[in-house]
């Protein structure tokens, strides 16, 4: 169907932009949604405090969790108990950052995550920030 502007006849070779407008504002959508959700693939029950600061969980940082049955991740990988702290190290040094973001399951004895943190402390890392969840009101 066209439309008749002034005198011009026939047909208007114009592209209607309004459909890929749509799929695009819902494609943005998606991503808003899932992108939070990507990077949090080891599954923690993390402890629960009032909002400090925001932070956004990405690839560059450097995040070290532990589970609850003691089982360290690097990002997504799993890191053995032995090659820990080089691994940490190494992976501070790629990344051109000195802050390390410990995320550690409520389920863990509070012993386990003061003992890590003193082992990190002695090979050098110092800045090691806690991760934790906002506690809903």
């Amino acid at each position: 169907m066209a439309f008749q502007l002034g005198n011009r006849k026939g047909p208007i070779a114009d592209i209607n932009v309004t459909p890929m407008v749509d799929v695009m504002l819902v494609l943005l959508v998606i991503f808003m949604v899932t992108a939070p959700m990507m990077f949090s693939g080891i599954q923690l029950k993390l402890p629960k405090t009032g909002k400090v600061s925001s932070l956004q969980l990405s690839k560059e940082l450097v995040i070290l969790s532990v589970s609850a049955g003691e089982e360290f991740y690097l990002g997504k990988s799993r890191v053995p108990r032995e090659k820990l702290i080089a691994t940490v190290m190494s992976q501070l040094k790629s990344s051109g950052t000195d802050v390390v973001y410990l995320r550690a399951d409520y389920e863990l004895k509070y012993e386990k995550v003061a003992k890590l943190m003193s082992a990190l402390k002695n090979a050098g890392i110092s800045n090691i920030a806690l991760v934790t969840e906002i506690e809903k009101k």
